[in-house]
């Protein structure tokens, strides 16, 4: 017994003085020595500020709030944006429009959620701040857009001048692949990031959440003058009845991303039971996540610390759908 703990005993003792035989010569530092932090770059805005538009309703057809006048974020949304190193202010679509223009001066990139609205008010809204982020760019203020699903539809019918270019699709929760353009230069876009494994995963494997009725074929898209100058069409997907449509785009002139797939739920959604969880559809929420608020950083915009705070998310509290959800674990009702 004495022998086969002293083997043991030995062994450690020799291990611990080549470690510290090893740290003392690669890590010993003159008694004088400071270590330094880098600079950080000073173009870059480290406390990054989005914008995400709440949607009609409650997110659960009336089960949480029935109110005429409420509206939502899913929490989902937020989660996204905070894993990646930004915070939020929501924007709260039926609020006055001069409300919404000096909260629009507050924030540094802006996010437009899935959703079912394509008409009234809200269509109205997101139309406003879509020219307004334009502008923006036009103007020399890096200020990026990412519109997801509902976002996509929107941005779509607002830049083909075309109420009608959705075309109706069966992509209802479901996961599915993403099919990259012939060569496409990924350079720069939302995909920039991903490692080639990655890469070559959401080609292969069922890696990006679709949940969506609508879209565009890459026919349709193709032929509208003014979407195939604004965008360029990344990755299609084929729907359940091996329907092509077009799944992710980017802009050409301007720093705005549309997937039709969800980003945020791979990580921050649990209600439905298709939607990845896997390592791999972690590391896709991510990265997306991480090149938005990325893009966000380049803003120039430095609104005043205390402003920024009264408006921020942080006042609100999301509630826990529970039962009684539709899609979403949490959200944010607005009243």
């Amino acid at each position: 017994m004495s022998n086969y703990i002293w083997i043991p005993l030995l062994l450690f003792h020799s291990l611990t003085q080549l470690t510290s035989t090893q740290s003392e010569s690669t890590l010993r530092l003159p008694s004088d020595s400071t270590p330094a932090c880098p600079a950080l770059n000073p173009d870059l805005n480290y406390r990054p500020v989005i914008g995400i538009i709440s949607h009609p309703g409650d997110g659960a057809s009336g089960r949480l709030n029935n109110d005429t006048n409420a509206s939502y974020i899913a929490a989902s949304y937020v989660k996204f944006v905070e894993s990646a190193g930004a915070r939020v202010i929501p924007f709260i679509f039926n609020e006055p429009s001069h409300i919404l223009q000096q909260k629009f001066e507050l924030v540094n990139g802006f996010l437009f959620t899935g959703g079912w609205c394509k008409e009234g008010l809200y269509f109205d809204v997101v139309e406003d701040i879509f020219k307004k982020i334009l502008e923006k760019n036009d103007a020399g203020h890096h200020f990026p857009l990412l519109s997801i699903c509902l976002g996509f539809e929107l941005v779509s019918m607002i830049v083909s001048k075309d109420r009608n270019i959705l075309e109706p699709f069966s992509a209802s929760d479901q996961a599915s692949k993403l099919e990259f353009m012939q060569n496409i230069n990924i350079e720069g876009t939302v995909f920039q990031r991903f490692s080639p494994n990655l890469l070559r995963k959401l080609s292969t494997d069922c890696l990006a959440m679709q949940n969506h009725k609508y879209g565009i074929s890459p026919e349709k898209f193709q032929g509208n003058a003014d979407l195939h100058s604004f965008f360029e069409i990344l990755t299609t997907t084929a729907d359940e009845n091996d329907k092509v449509y077009v799944s992710t785009v980017q802009a050409r002139k301007y720093p705005v991303t549309a997937p039709q797939w969800h980003p945020e739920k791979n990580a921050f959604e649990w209600a439905s039971e298709m939607i990845p969880h896997s390592e791999d559809a972690v590391q896709v929420t991510q990265n997306v996540a991480n090149y938005f608020v990325s893009e966000a950083r380049k803003s120039s915009n430095r609104p005043p610390a205390q402003t920024v705070l009264d408006n921020l998310i942080y006042n609100y509290s999301p509630t826990f759908c529970g039962a009684a959800g539709k899609g979403y674990d949490e959200v944010y009702i607005f009243t």
